[in-house]
């Protein structure tokens, strides 16, 4: 099929703006600002009550339901939005390009799923200046040209790409309600770790019972000694939760340094610092993943030595809420980046339930993270069949009977 181009601005309806921050009005006003749209989710988390005497200067843009919000800064981060009727009358921030289909012209979804799309996405990501506040203007955005078949053919390939989208949908509601039921399960099995309602052991800090050492650093004089390149893990590579192997790196290493240094099944790991919600992130390390691994000096290795605490178990609790708040408070802070070093670190407070009860709660997160990873896989391969589809749509080869033979595939895989 040949596919027709047409710049986006021709299939629009205008847009009222006002000020309301020149009306002499009591009372407030609805107000959508840039952090109200959910990136991720592509929808409007809240809108907020704003009183008229208080009203930013931005808000300037009189919405409706089924307009399109298209963020006009950091555009690879693609925060964009449908509205509905709970929108409706609301003012929208001027950081927002804001797009109101003539349905005669253009399907809106068939428009929002565009939006979303990898092409539009590099090309206002090419377009867009500033080299640490990137943005494009409204009408770098109304100039782009988007792919138009016939009304008919745009209602069909928004239909399949929306039924594709519920599918992510529902499978990313699943694993929300998987974490929900992790965290309700350690609630009842271990009590607050806040609080420690009930009582567990609390006399030992972490230092007591592992060994803690930090890794290679880079750059550091070797004199001439013999080395040897092996992989090691960066702080990128250690998330909260999980270990990744993208983009691994090698580090030339002295055979006393790989013996010092290389990582043992049920090491845990956690980083130095970061952004302060994200300090002490990090996860269990399995021999599995790599025979021979050291780390960096940016990332802990903590190792139990004692026959009183489980790694998966000391690995939760680091993780919790009592680990964050922990090493929150105990960080050191400069422009937005928190660290913790070796003396805190080992300083953290434990909590020390008896081994059957460390043991059950082992056993149950286990089964747990293996449902999680049987629902992360099928949203992998859901994700996949929506990028091959949205891929095909755009380009006018999507047959009619696609979506329902590729869901049938990836849903029995």
């Amino acid at each position: 099929m040949t596919v027709r181009y047409t710049k986006i601005g021709a299939l629009l309806l205008p847009v009222s703006t006002w000020s309301p921050s020149h009306e002499l009005l009591d009372g407030t006003f609805p107000y959508i600002d840039l952090g109200a749209v959910d990136n991720d989710e592509k929808i409007v988390r809240q809108i907020k009550d704003v009183p008229f005497k208080d009203a930013p200067s931005r808000a300037r843009q009189l919405v409706k339901n089924g307009d399109i919000l298209v963020s006009t800064v950091r555009p690879n981060l693609n925060g964009i939005a449908k509205l509905d009727a709970r929108h409706d009358g609301a003012t929208a921030s001027t950081g927002f390009c804001v797009l109101r289909p003539n349905t005669s012209a253009i399907c809106p979804n068939y428009l929002f799923h565009w939006l979303k799309s990898p092409p539009f996405v590099a090309e206002m990501v090419r377009q867009s200046t500033g080299a640490s506040y990137p943005a494009v203007s409204d009408r770098i955005i109304h100039s782009s040209l988007i792919p138009l078949p016939p009304l008919d053919e745009q209602r069909r390939i928004a239909a399949i790409l929306d039924q594709a989208d519920d599918q992510r949908r529902k499978r990313l509601e699943a694993l929300g309600r998987i974490s929900d039921l992790a965290r309700a399960n350690a609630l009842a099995l271990l009590g607050n770790p806040l609080t420690n309602p009930k009582e567990w052991r609390s006399d030992l800090t972490l230092g007591e019972v592992s060994e803690i050492v930090s890794g290679v650093t880079k750059g550091r004089k070797l004199n001439g000694a013999a080395v040897r390149s092996v992989p090691y893990l960066a702080v990128a590579n250690v998330q909260d939760g999980s270990i990744t192997l993208k983009n691994i790196k090698y580090i030339d290493a002295t055979e006393d340094e790989i013996r010092r240094l290389r990582l043992r099944s049920d090491d845990l790991l956690l980083t130095e610092g970061g952004d302060p919600d994200k300090l002490g992130r990090g996860s269990l390390w399995s021999n599995a993943l790599l025979e021979e691994c050291i780390h960096q000096n940016h990332v802990f290795r903590v190792r139990v030595k004692s026959n009183e605490i489980l790694p998966a178990f000391l690995n939760w609790l680091i993780g919790s809420e009592r680990g964050k708040r922990y090493f929150l408070n105990a960080a050191k802070q400069t422009t937005g980046i928190a660290s913790i070093n070796m003396t805190q670190l080992r300083a953290f407070p434990l909590l020390v339930p008896p081994l059957e009860v460390q043991n059950r709660f082992v056993e149950q997160t286990a089964e747990i993270d293996t449902l999680k990873a049987h629902h992360r896989a099928h949203l992998a391969r859901l994700d996949a069949l929506f990028a091959s589809l949205q891929h095909r749509a755009f380009r006018g080869d999507l047959p009619a009977p696609s979506f329902s033979r590729a869901r049938e595939k990836a849903a029995s895989s």
